[in-house]
């Protein structure tokens, strides 16, 4: 209501004579979404995928003779053959900058992730221009395109969000539902926002209002720079958009730009967030620090004489307040890097060296390798799978047994994307059937296509999930 009124009494301000949006203290966005918008492209992508009736083929294939589906199948085949087997094209569009003057562009890796064939359009210009990916990177959800366009295309400078403050005035400029060019105007209403995006989510909110297609466009700040990229929305929320910073998003784009490889610290723990009763528990007054559920065997933190129950209070002289902020801070490291953490260990602090190892894209990345067996994995519901091996690597995922399928990827632009799966969670079951190789898995899918929906049961380092795929029927 407050908010409201204070409206009400700009616009009765605004519609008196002689009063101007300077006098009104307000600024005046529109240099700024000149000269900026200038550099935001448009992004349309093509992705060519089987039909329905190729995936009930590809079905019938795989089904046992004796199974009960194997009739539905056998009468689609006999019915419709070939006529609705042809592959079909979806079409997705978003946002993007110009980063440099010879074409490289920034957006969302989600809005580029797994398309056949990506078209740029500059503002003011019909021309459609091919672009390749130079680099993506999907745990923080970027990607580097490339068009040849020229040499003396208009460009956006990233800025220090670091030195962004909550309440400073942004401009977010993209192509929300395929408009075409559009400016939104707020301020940054949060920083550090964790809304299960990934695992270096840390992101500005910002009221300027972002939409579907907004995606990969430019948040900017009052001096014409760029302090975020416009990620992430609430379904059902209105004025509420997230950015992923660009003080994290430069370090990124300038690794991909020049070829390099992303590599990220990792330590080789598990953790979870103190509670009250934890904390007295282990002697401490507050809730500040991470507690260390499990330390994978010779991984860094193993070797570096970490050990369960211990609680890291502080990052090379830094206070860590909580298992984000420690996974953001080590993964902003190099593998190979000497740390000092402070760690509270029954009832007074110690310091620990310990050398980084290099973070997979999941924790269990490295058991792949170990075997024939570990490489055969499937990709069901947009998850590629595999049984879960071994009492070590059991361990490692927070399980009392070797048991489910552990996903390795979550592909992106699927339902499991959109409902916070993540690697190294581990799927249990199935509509409460306990599932251990992918084929029980794509049994039950099969069996609930006509409901609509699969509902999973997964472990993330020990503690229950549960999670409901829509499926097509």
């Amino acid at each position: 209501m407050k908010r409201f009124m204070a409206l009400a009494t700009l616009f009765v301000m605004l519609a008196l004579p002689g009063i101007s949006l300077a006098r009104a203290g307000l600024p005046d966005f529109t240099d700024l979404a000149d000269r900026a918008g200038k550099a935001v492209v448009n992004i349309s992508t093509t992705k060519n995928v089987q039909s329905r009736g190729s995936q009930i083929q590809e079905l019938f294939k795989n089904t046992p003779k004796n199974h009960p589906l194997r009739d539905f199948f056998e009468q689609f085949e006999r019915q419709f053959g070939q006529q609705d087997a042809q592959p079909r094209k979806l079409s997705s569009l978003g946002s993007g900058f110009i980063i440099s003057a010879d074409g490289f562009i920034v957006t969302n890796n989600h809005v580029v992730a797994e398309a056949d064939e990506i078209k740029v359009k500059l503002l003011g210009g019909d021309k459609a221009y091919d672009a390749k990916i130079v680099g993506r990177d999907p745990e923080t959800d970027l990607a580097l395109l490339k068009i040849e366009a020229g040499n003396s295309l208009p460009v956006l400078e990233f800025g220090n969000s670091d030195a962004t403050k909550v309440g400073e005035w942004v401009m977010a400029i993209g192509n929300p539902f395929g408009l075409g060019h559009t400016v939104t105007a707020g301020i940054v209403s949060a920083k550090g926002r964790h809304i299960g995006a990934g695992p270096f989510d840390s992101f500005l909110q910002t009221d300027a209002s972002i939409n579907p297609g907004n995606s990969g466009g430019p948040l900017i700040d009052l001096d014409g720079r760029v302090v975020g990229i416009n990620t992430a929305i609430v379904p059902n929320g209105q004025g509420i958009g997230f950015a992923t910073p660009a003080s994290m998003a430069d370090k990124i784009i300038r690794q991909l730009k020049g070829g390099k490889k992303i590599s990220r610290g990792w330590l080789g723990i598990t953790m979870q967030e103190l509670d009250e009763n934890t904390a007295k528990a282990v002697g401490l007054k507050d809730t500040a620090g991470v507690l260390v559920a499990h330390v994978i065997p010779g991984d860094p933190a193993d070797k570096g004489g970490l050990k369960i129950g211990d609680v890291i209070m502080k990052l090379n002289g830094q206070t860590v307040d909580g298992s984000n902020t420690l996974l953001g801070r080590i993964a902003s490291l190099r593998p190979g890097e000497k740390i000092q953490l402070g760690v509270w260990r029954q009832n007074r602090m110690t310091e620990l060296t310990i050398t980084l190892g290099e973070r997979k894209p999941n924790f269990v990345a490295e058991q792949q390798n170990k075997s024939p067996k570990a490489q055969a994995a499937a990709v069901v519901l947009g998850l590629s799978l595999r049984p879960v091996e071994g009492g070590e690597e059991a361990q490692a995922l927070g399980l009392q047994k070797p048991q489910g399928l552990v996903v390795l990827e979550v592909q992106a632009g699927r339902p499991a994307a959109q409902i916070d799966i993540l690697p190294g969670d581990v799927v249990i079951e199935a509509n409460q059937q306990a599932v251990n190789t992918v084929e029980q898995l794509k049994t039950l899918v099969g069996e609930s296509r006509q409901k609509g929906l699969v509902m999973l049961l997964l472990k993330r380092q020990g503690r229950n999930l549960l999670r409901a795929i829509p499926l097509d029927k």
